[in-house]
């Protein structure tokens, strides 16, 4: 770690002060996107998605737990994996304890892959997840949101992801997508984000960013190349 100028309190304060004046114009900008996404219009889904959860077969309408809103995080694991991405691992490690607060907004949060049940249902008990994750195997949910490719697609690395072509190193990605339900009934996609638009969820970056060091990814393969499955840390590390 490089360290930095080492000044008085007096000369702390005065940057201090200057960058929370960056910091606030980056909140502002931040409440501004917000709702500028909460603006987008909407598309009505029609296609019935069918997902299997641990009590059996689900519609999309389902995964709303009685609420109006639904976030689902497309979790990558695939039919067939022995365990999820550690990436999206890492994220979902921050999901049961917001569940009843979002679920005092109105919210319910999900995740979805395409890996049957079966094979769900292991991974969540050995990391002692709670939040409700189903699987998508039945139906064409993670193909229409773009978070499953086909080994031609990989292979040619031509495939439809983060709202472009391009290529993908693996047949499953992660993202979020978020949907509304009417009082009819009738559900709709209001948005969805992949990459780095993800992020938000990925609440360990926002304190790794406050710390001198910071993500120090710099060097590795790629960005999380770092990032294990959270019971796989030497027991140093996690003390």
């Amino acid at each position: 770690m490089n360290r930095p100028l080492i000044v008085s309190p007096d000369e702390w304060l005065l940057r201090r002060k200057a960058l929370l004046a960056k910091e606030k114009q980056v909140t502002e900008l931040c409440d501004q996107l917000a709702e500028e996404r909460r603006a987008l219009p909407w598309v009505r889904l029609d296609k019935p998605y069918m997902f299997e959860g641990p009590s059996g077969k689900l519609s999309l309408g389902d995964l709303f737990l009685g609420r109006s809103q639904l976030i689902v995080y497309h979790f990558m694991l695939g039919p067939g994996w022995r365990e999820g991405c550690p990436s999206c691992s890492c994220v979902a490690d921050h999901f049961d304890g917001k569940l009843p607060h979002l679920g005092a907004r109105d919210v319910t949060l999900a995740a979805v892959s395409r890996a049957p049940y079966s094979e769900i249902a292991p991974f969540k008990a050995r990391m002692g997840w709670r939040f409700p994750w189903v699987s998508s195997f039945a139906s064409e949910f993670n193909y229409d949101f773009h978070v499953s490719f086909s080994k031609d697609e990989v292979k040619s690395g031509s495939m439809y992801y983060n709202f472009g072509e391009g290529g993908f190193p693996s047949e499953e990605a992660g993202g979020v997508s978020v949907f509304a339900k009417d009082e009819q009934g009738a559900v709709y996609h209001t948005y969805s984000a992949y990459a780095r638009g993800a992020e938000p969820l990925l609440g360990i970056y926002s304190l790794l960013d406050l710390v001198p060091k910071g993500r120090a990814e710099q060097g590795l393969p790629w960005p999380m190349a770092w990032v294990r499955h959270h019971d796989k840390y030497e027991s140093s590390s996690a003390a």
